[in-house]
């Protein structure tokens, strides 16, 4: 063999080396998120951008959750079998059931080893949404308030002003009568009540300056005058703004259609709501409206939690919930959805969100209404997830007028007292 033979041979020897060390050296992890017709768009701009970076780990996307609940609960029995993903995508007020299972990986080792921490936005209120017990298990990804969407067309030609939308809700009930009555099965109104988690629930009781439950987890509190306040509205939402029993994605169509002319739903369907509509019509969105006193808001959206196990998982899980939520990450999920950034670099930032916002003022409601953000409420114990599946049916009950609204709302705190642990 000569010699220039032979350099060729080592040559590709060597190449075929490298390859097979670089393809062994890369670490797969498997990562899961809800919401797909939400987040497919962006989860896919993230794993793209975040493997250019990290050439060394690769991202595997299983089948989206379908949403909040299913997402707990799928992973609730991935942990019995031994499948769980490396990283899971789960709404902040249903973090608390893997933390109390000890399923989800204490992330304080992984932040006390960066340099800079909170200079790269991950700041003390960001961290409070996924604190349990003093540490860190989870790194908010996307938060939203509740907002009003409004058909600008509709409340025209109801004798209303666009300019001037109703910032209570009696002034809410009155618009959509006269939306009501313009026919052609027009919808004048829609409170998102079956959101996921009992969030727009919360909304109105926090709202009413009530609480969910006492001080020491103990005793429903729901039930009090802030509770009593809320369910009273919702009856009224039903008598007084025409409100129909429709279902959430029915109602959420029947605005895109064109046929509803008052939303309230979450920040997160702006990006859906601008594709859907299409430029069909004009619409705009308010705010929510605050009865006070004390008034607070719930926070919505969801957190990527760590639970892959072996050491090599974690490294490359964390390098990836980092990027995720992260300034870039955050501007990239802001423009794909609707949804707010928990991190707070990218808002004020020339170079990622700050001219979005300026051209986009749908998006600045609920960025105004983060003075009256406050936690989603996680239900303490075991029965998290069935204290939400009973008071959904309760709220059924005023909905579909089977029950009278003060004697839904007792029935409700008697089922939730049996729920919470002693």
């Amino acid at each position: 063999m000569n010699k220039r033979m032979y350099l060729k041979l080592a040559a590709a020897a060597l190449a075929t080396w490298l390859a097979s060390g670089l393809a062994f050296a890369q670490t797969t992890i498997d990562v899961q998120y809800p919401l797909g017709f939400i987040f497919d768009k962006t989860m896919q701009e993230v794993k793209t951008e975040f493997e250019k970076r990290n050439p060394s780990v690769r991202v595997n996307f299983r089948p989206a959750y379908k949403e909040y609940e299913d997402a707990a609960q799928t992973a609730l029995r991935d942990s019995i079998t031994k499948n769980l993903p490396d990283v899971s995508f789960q709404a902040i007020n249903l973090q608390r059931l893997f933390v109390d299972r000890k399923i989800a990986v204490d992330l304080t080792p992984f932040i006390g080893r960066e340099k800079n921490w909170a200079g790269e936005g991950f700041s003390d209120s960001m961290m409070a949404l996924s604190r349990f017990g003093g540490n860190v298990h989870g790194l908010a990804f996307a938060a939203s308030t509740p907002i009003v969407y409004f058909n600008e067309d509709l409340v025209r030609k109801a004798g209303g002003n666009p300019d001037a939308f109703p910032t209570t809700w009696d002034g809410i009930f009155e618009l959509a009568r006269k939306i009501d009555a313009l026919g052609d099965n027009t919808v004048g109104m829609y409170h998102s009540w079956t959101i996921t988690g009992n969030w727009m629930w919360q909304a109105l009781v926090l709202s009413h300056g009530g609480t969910m439950l006492s001080a020491d987890e103990k005793k429903v509190a729901f039930d009090g005058d802030g509770g009593k306040r809320a369910i009273q509205l919702m009856g009224r939402m039903l008598k007084e703004g025409k409100m129909p029993n429709l279902a959430h994605e029915a109602a959420r169509q029947s605005f895109f259609a064109g046929k509803m002319g008052i939303w309230t739903e979450s920040t997160s369907l702006l990006r859906v709501a601008d594709d859907s509509v299409g430029g069909r019509f004009k619409w705009r969105t308010a705010v929510f409206p605050i009865p006070g006193p004390n008034a607070k808001l719930p926070t919505g959206g969801m957190a990527a939690m760590m639970f892959a196990t072996a050491p090599e998982k974690q490294k490359a899980a964390w390098e990836f919930m980092k990027f995720a939520t992260g300034a870039e990450g955050a501007t990239m999920m802001v423009k794909g959805t609707g949804y707010m950034p928990p991190n707070s670099l990218p808002a004020d930032n020339p170079a990622m969100l700050k001219p979005f916002y300026a051209t986009r003022p749908n998006h600045l409601i609920s960025l105004k209404q983060q003075p009256l953000m406050t936690a989603w409420y996680a239900f303490p114990g075991d029965n998290a997830l069935k204290i939400i599946a009973v008071i959904k049916d309760h709220l059924q009950s005023v909905v579909d007028s089977s029950v009278q609204p003060d004697a839904a709302l007792a029935a409700m705190a008697k089922d939730v007292q049996n729920l919470i642990p002693k």
